[in-house]
């Protein structure tokens, strides 16, 4: 078996010059828009890692920041309201007239608290303590006087007091 003589015909020469001439040109196109396609994404890429960059550190600034309000926020909480409540009025069957008199009286002894930052409440505790239980209150001919059971100090001053007999 032989191969044929087909080199000596120039129909078939010329096929084989197209073909190969064909093949080079596409594969300069190839190269070509492979690599501009390529630097495309590559700048393409740069750009986010440099978004990301620029993001992140922006994100960084406003949690310092953040914090940092937080923590002069946290320090600066006053007391905004106090809150009085007599526990056991109805046993000793005082009318609520007398009770809201009572807890209004105790309020205007402790107002001083208002607009105070919690802090300076908080060392005052046992001095809001003393200031109310030692203030004896009469109510219908009969002397009483107050014990608190619980102080709760936020923004809002919650006392729960007991009412005894002195």
């Amino acid at each position: 078996m032989r191969i044929p003589p087909l080199y000596r015909r120039p129909a078939w020469q010329r096929f084989f010059a197209g073909m190969a001439i064909g093949g080079a040109i596409s594969w300069c196109i190839f190269l070509y828009i492979y690599g501009v396609w390529q630097e495309e994404n590559t700048e393409l890429l740069r750009k986010q890692q440099q978004e990301i960059v620029d993001l992140n550190n922006e994100k960084k600034i406003w949690q310092e920041e953040y914090k940092e309000m937080n923590k002069r926020n946290i320090e600066q909480l006053t007391v905004q309201k106090i809150n009085i409540k007599i526990l056991n009025a109805e046993k000793y069957k005082l009318d609520s007239l007398s009770v809201l008199e009572t807890e209004d009286s105790v309020r205007d002894d402790i107002d001083m608290m208002l607009a105070k930052d919690l802090e300076t409440v908080y060392k005052s505790k046992d001095l809001l303590k003393k200031i109310i239980e030692n203030k004896p209150i009469k109510i219908n001919e009969k002397r009483y006087k107050l014990k608190v059971k619980e102080l709760v100090i936020y923004t809002n001053l919650t006392i729960h007091l007991e009412i005894q007999f002195e």
